[in-house]
């Protein structure tokens, strides 16, 4: 098989046209900052073209290189992974203070770190976190219009695929990719268009409910998570405090919301592995007291886990709980993608740490304080793993203690 020409991707350059005009949904004018892997430049050149042409001002990308992210951890000194690039992330930061767009591609091998000193990693992540908070201080408040999507890195394909050669692997990744970010059709725009409206059905329904609590129970799972105070249910295209209304993750099949950060209680288990920090964590099971995990354990990764809960006070608890029905596209392809831009979208899942400010009515207008007050959780991560299956159910508790289905069997009621 010959490698493929990017140039000639029909499906690369609607998926660079979606980015930009329904995902970070770029005004004229805007500045745009576009963070990617080096191998990722095909698809930032055409994020270029189609940007320039919808009016942008200037348009930066920062590209990160694996080999010079690896020469780090073979040779640097022990004492440098609790140092971080602060001067950038303060930058980033002035930048969405002026209005510039946020566009994330990502496409890295998720196993990259897999063989480095764990202890490194985790000292690296935190420095990174630490020092990246500015940052998402402004990403959590929704404060400007931004977007995610992804590139069919050749490590990551491989992954994926592991049976296949590199170039067919970094095919079929491409091809998952493109299906899932409805990009194989005539018009990806109205495909988009449409989806965002069945999304917004749903949430809605769920807002109308205003239910105090919600119930998961299915095989290895028996847990009630308490929603936050005038907490509002979001998904698909959203509306930043700039006032321009994006799709900040294609693809997406969730809606989610923010928990009440004291009032989850119960036990879960994970239905798929996680993958973080270069560790591939299988079988988490967790039980909740009072919002806060007393318990924790996985098969697989089990020390990474217990150092990722460890990070914070708030790492403990939920940020964000999200709903999935298994019928969705990601879940019924089957595959474990290792990044929690796809696999996030294939079943119900909660994300340990930071919430979302936006999840809150009037959220764009609340403090940092007030966001506490109301119940949500604070923290220098936001992980997220899932939990839904065909076999979940879910019932809405209103506080009056009536219980309405929300999910049957993997699917909603």
């Amino acid at each position: 098989m010959t490698k493929i020409n990017w140039d000639e991707s029909a499906e690369l350059d609607k998926l660079a046209e979606l980015s930009i005009k329904t995902g970070v949904a770029l005004q004229p004018g805007q500045d745009l900052l576009i963070t990617a892997p080096l191998e990722a430049a095909p698809l930032v050149r055409r994020l270029a073209y189609h940007a320039y042409r919808e009016g942008a001002k200037i348009i930066t990308p920062l590209y990160t290189d694996p080999e010079v992210v690896l020469a780090r951890y073979r040779y640097a000194p022990k004492d440098s992974f609790e140092k971080a690039t602060n001067w950038l992330f303060d930058g980033m930061a002035v930048a969405f203070d002026n209005n510039t767009a946020r566009l994330a591609v990502v496409g890295e091998d998720p196993m990259l770190l897999s063989e480095q000193d764990p202890e490194n990693v985790s000292k690296a992540n935190k420095a990174v976190s630490i020092a990246s908070s500015p940052l998402r201080e402004r990403i959590t408040r929704f404060d400007v219009n931004w977007n995610i999507i992804a590139w069919p890195g050749t490590h990551w394909a491989k992954r994926v695929f592991p049976k296949m050669s590199e170039d067919e692997a970094q095919l079929a990744l491409a091809d998952a990719i493109f299906n899932a970010s409805r990009v194989k059709v005539a018009d990806p725009i109205q495909a988009w268009k449409i989806h965002n409206n069945n999304l917004r059905e749903r949430t809605e329904w769920l807002n109308a409910k205003n239910f105090e609590a919600l119930h998961f129970y299915t095989d290895g799972t028996d847990l009630t998570v308490g929603l936050a105070d005038d907490h509002e249910w979001m998904g698909g295209a959203s509306i930043a405090r700039n006032g321009i209304t994006c799709n900040p993750n294609i693809p997406s099949e969730e809606v989610f919301t923010t928990p009440y950060a004291s009032k989850v209680n119960g036990h879960v288990k994970s239905t798929k592995p996680l993958s973080h920090q270069g560790t591939l964590i299988e079988d988490i099971s967790v039980v909740f007291k009072d919002g806060v995990i007393i318990e924790a354990k996985a098969s697989k990764g089990e020390e990474v886990f217990l150092k990722l809960l460890d990070t914070d006070e708030g790492a403990r608890r939920l940020g964000e709980v999200a709903l999935v029905p298994h019928g969705s596209p990601i879940s019924q392809s089957n595959l474990l993608f290792y990044n929690t831009l796809f696999d996030e979208n294939a079943a119900c899942h909660i994300a340990l740490g930071q919430c979302y400010s936006k999840c809150f009515k009037n959220g764009g207008e609340l403090s940092s304080d007030e966001v506490i007050k109301r119940g949500g959780n604070s923290s220098m991560i936001h992980v997220d793993w899932m939990i839904g299956s065909e076999a979940m159910n879910i019932d809405g508790i209103n506080n009056d203690g009536n219980i309405t289905p929300v999910f049957r069997n993997g699917d909603w009621a």
